[in-house]
């Protein structure tokens, strides 16, 4: 409350001394205002519960220390006139603060995939594993998405960079647009092109499924760390604190809950990203339906998203990365990660892609069931065998060839 009519009065002042350098109201009475003006929040509530209108009790709690020059205080303007322009400044304020946080974040993924650009690993479809990769190319694909993030987020924040003091209907009825430019320029916002009473909440929601965007961006990283952390694969986890205790009933227990966290922190934003699109149809020049909504929603989202951005950066930074795990499951099965190698090498020389690819199946099966080591079963089958010289197998099962063009990546996205 402190923050919220502290920035209505920093507008009310500025559209005081406006009007005065415009010769609307004496410039005595926007000095006076400037030096006396203040609220008290108490008398705001107090007086709130006569009027029924947060507005009108805060003008009257200026007013009352203001004196005389109370009377050209909110002169010619409505009360979104100021709730608009200061929410704008509010919401920017916030975006700035986020903004740095994105920042951080995009520097300590970088750290981190840089760190771990030949650190191989397996690549999973479907959940299953596929091909070997390396858990910096992993984190790459999250630097790039992070940073596309950012630059949707500084589009979004620039969607509500406005201001507008138009007036009931928005069109300047009391107040000449000259003097909601000087406010606009002296707050550093633009004035809305055109406005009705309110600024259009088509803005308002691109800001906010902006930041539920990040948000989902996250619980991806999340949902990866959370997958990777799972006893059976073990191939990442999250920091784990000297004391901490990770179940109430099983003593073993280490669980991704700061993961977690983050994915249920996105599951709110996308619920509150369609709620700030249900505020876009207001009805004709504005209703007030938007308004309670806007101060559950605009808050909560900004604090979800900073704390959610607070908690990834530290678990990324403190991620502990496993490469001898992270080696043994690519090799799971005896290497069914290089089957491709392997189809192709034996397609070639056969000369039917389907019969190469039945006989690299049948033992990539039951190499996968537990029935043996997959080159091993390669090299025993003499229908492959007879296509093959082992040196020839050895080679498909390189995997220094999988990652040969990680360099060629890492230089797309970081320059070096």
């Amino acid at each position: 409350d402190e923050s919220k009519f502290g920035t209505w009065l920093e507008v009310e002042l500025a559209a005081a001394d406006a009007m005065a350098q415009r010769k609307i109201v004496p410039k005595a009475a926007a000095v006076s205002l400037r030096k006396f003006a203040k609220f008290d929040i108490a008398r705001i509530d107090e007086i709130e519960r006569e009027v029924n209108h947060d507005v009108i009790a805060f003008l009257t709690s200026v007013s009352e220390s203001v004196g005389s020059s109370g009377k050209f205080l909110h002169y010619g303007m409505t009360s979104s006139d100021v709730v608009d322009t200061s929410l704008s400044l509010t919401m920017l304020r916030a975006a700035k603060i986020i903004d740095k946080k994105l920042a951080r974040a995009i520097s300590v993924v970088k750290k981190r995939s840089l760190e771990h650009r030949t650190t191989p690993c397996v690549g999973r479809t479907h959940g299953m594993i596929a091909e070997p990769t390396t858990f910096g190319l992993k984190l790459a694909v999250w630097y790039t998405e992070l940073k596309r993030r950012r630059e949707n987020f500084a589009r979004a924040t620039e969607g509500i960079r406005v201001g507008n003091l138009s007036g009931a209907v928005g069109n300047y009825s009391n107040l000449d647009p000259e003097v909601e430019a000087l406010v606009c320029r002296k707050l550093g916002l633009k004035p809305a092109p055109v406005s009705t009473q309110v600024l259009q909440r088509d803005r308002h929601a691109e800001f906010v499924t902006s930041l539920a965007l990040v948000a989902g961006s996250l619980e991806k990283f999340a949902t990866e760390v959370r997958n990777l952390q799972r006893t059976e694969i073990g191939e990442v986890a999250e920091a784990f604190g000297k004391g901490q205790k990770g179940s109430s009933a099983m003593p073993h227990k280490r669980n991704p809950i700061t993961a977690e966290r983050i994915s249920g922190i996105a599951r709110v934003m996308r619920g509150y990203a369609v709620t700030a699109m249900e505020n876009v149809p207001l009805w004709h020049e504005r209703d007030i339906a938007h308004s309670s909504v806007e101060r559950v929603i605009l808050p909560d989202a900004t604090i979800l998203v900073d704390y959610a951005l607070e908690k990834f950066i530290d678990l990324v930074d403190r991620l502990t990365v496993n490469p001898e795990r992270m080696l043994r499951n690519l090799y799971y099965g005896g290497g069914l990660v290089f089957s491709q190698k392997v189809l192709l090498k034996l397609a070639k020389s056969i000369g039917s892609r389907e019969v190469a690819y039945r006989l690299v199946q049948r033992n990539a099966l039951a190499a996968a069931d537990g029935r043996g080591d997959f080159r091993a079963l390669l090299w025993k089958d003499k229908e492959v065998r007879a296509h093959f010289k082992k040196t020839e197998l050895d080679a498909c099962f390189n995997l220094r060839q999988y990652l040969r063009n990680v360099p060629r990546i890492f230089t797309r996205v970081y320059g070096s």
